[in-house]
């Protein structure tokens, strides 16, 4: 069984897999000046050819931080919001289609609450894992019913179960 250690978020370190930016104390551009201002623009996700996008709520409750499952979507990205908690996600390299996860190239990165992650198209990832005993509320934006039409899941089994470690 592989194991691997959990990173923290960095631009250069994450740029295979998506963008991230923090929505709580945004550090970019803004209109506007207190008590109203704007920070627009800041993430952008690929909706591919749907023009619909759809707010769901993965809620994840603590568990082993093992990945026994993963999975990509073809055609679009995916936004992965912490709403009130931190979390680990796994992520593996976008592979062509029906390749197996590539079990050597993931790895673990600690999302702190109210940073927006965004996974590019065929990312591989599963449902995140909470950092702590409390649950945690995750806000998903995919295009509708994308987890019906264009979900490629993988079961882990074995030594190809890969264990997240904290990097102490």
């Amino acid at each position: 069984m592989r194991t691997v250690k959990i990173e923290e978020l960095s631009l250069k370190e994450f740029q295979p897999f998506g963008f991230y930016a923090n929505h709580i104390n945004p550090e970019t551009e803004k209109i506007g000046k207190p008590p109203i201002e704007f920070f627009r623009d800041i993430v952008q996700l690929d909706l591919g050819s749907t023009p619909k996008a759809s707010f769901s709520t993965c809620r994840v409750e603590k568990r082993e931080l093992m990945v026994d499952v993963s999975e990509y979507h073809s055609s679009v990205g995916e936004g992965i919001l912490p709403l009130d908690n931190d979390i680990i996600i796994h992520v593996g390299p976008a592979t062509s289609p029906d390749s197996s996860v590539p079990l050597e190239k993931i790895r673990a990165f600690r999302i702190p609450q109210g940073t927006l992650v965004v996974l590019r198209p065929g990312v591989w990832h599963h449902a995140p894992f909470t950092i702590n005993d409390n649950p945690a509320n995750v806000l998903i934006v995919l295009p509708e019913r994308t987890y019906a039409n264009d979900c490629h899941v993988t079961e882990l089994h074995g030594e190809d179960r890969i264990k997240i470690e904290e990097n102490i």
